[in-house]
């Protein structure tokens, strides 16, 4: 039995959706509906976040803001949110569908966790309505944990704790170094910072590099080397006791987080 009693998992660029993708054509459609261009850059810089804080920290962005205001003479505000999440949700919505595939290793990481007696939940940026799709695309393809917390869920989302403390709640586990958080943005890893559990980024699967597991795997490790190397310095910024590739590393870096367990250790910054 282990002594990590609870994992809490992201979703898109941890365990579905290899380079987080399907947000990204939805974020450029959506301010494009409103006459402003963003790059992926623009859309990628606050992955992690609810989705309605995400549109509005893009919007608030100096190049954003810039665009906004000249396009419409005005500051970009409250109800610009409201008007681009309202046509950004089903754009998002209906990209899911084609970005729902497994990341490669995550089943046969998961399911050796599982075996090791560590319970599986999930927390998300993204809104209840579009779970309803991912989730059971995701379970067909042998991936459920036993619940997730949605933004919008509670009164605040990512980087706030609230998530991932209604989730230790919900699994009844304590205290919090005896969870681990797995997430391949900034704002994911705050949230188990804040809440005071381990914290494991995901350097080259995720929304950091933003690339499909086939462009990954046709980079030789010369070039991976750098985005692995800039990614782990983000996260480890950021509070991340380690940085992994992906999630079919879980299981080594468990066994590493279940050491420190052992000599006495505590969450925050166990790099290497």
């Amino acid at each position: 039995m282990s002594a990590i009693k609870a994992i809490i998992l992201d979703w898109a660029g941890t365990v579905v959706d290899h380079g987080s993708r399907a947000p990204m054509g939805a974020f450029v459609r959506a301010f494009g509906e409103f006459g402003v261009e963003i790059a992926i850059a623009d859309a990628r810089g606050p992955m992690g976040m609810a989705k309605w804080d995400h549109i509005r920290a893009v919007g608030q962005a100096p190049n954003v803001a810039a665009a906004w205001r000249a396009r419409h003479g005005r500051d970009f505000n409250e109800s610009d949110v409201d008007a681009i999440f309202r046509v950004f949700e089903p754009m998002n919505i209906a990209a899911v569908r084609d970005h729902a595939d497994i990341i490669p290793g995550a089943v046969q990481a998961i399911d050796s966790l599982r075996a090791m007696g560590i319970r599986i939940a999930a927390t998300t940026g993204y809104t209840r309505p579009i779970m309803d799709i991912v989730a059971p695309i995701a379970a067909e393809r042998g991936y459920a944990p036993e619940f997730t917390v949605c933004a919008g869920d509670l009164p605040a989302g990512r980087p706030s704790p609230l998530m991932m403390w209604h989730a230790m709640a919900r699994l009844g586990v304590w205290p919090a170094e005896t969870v681990i958080k797995v997430d391949d943005t900034v704002p994911g890893i705050g949230e188990g910072v804040a809440a005071g559990t381990w914290t494991v980024g995901i350097a080259l699967a995720g929304n950091t590099t933003g690339l499909s597991a086939e462009e990954l795997a046709a980079l030789p490790e010369a070039a991976r080397a750098p985005l692995r190397a800039d990614a782990t310095r983000l996260f480890t910024d950021a509070g991340a006791d380690l940085v992994i590739d992906s999630i079919a590393d879980l299981p080594d870096a468990v066994t590493r987080i279940e050491a420190a367990l052992a000599a006495g250790g505590k969450p925050g910054r166990l790099h290497g």
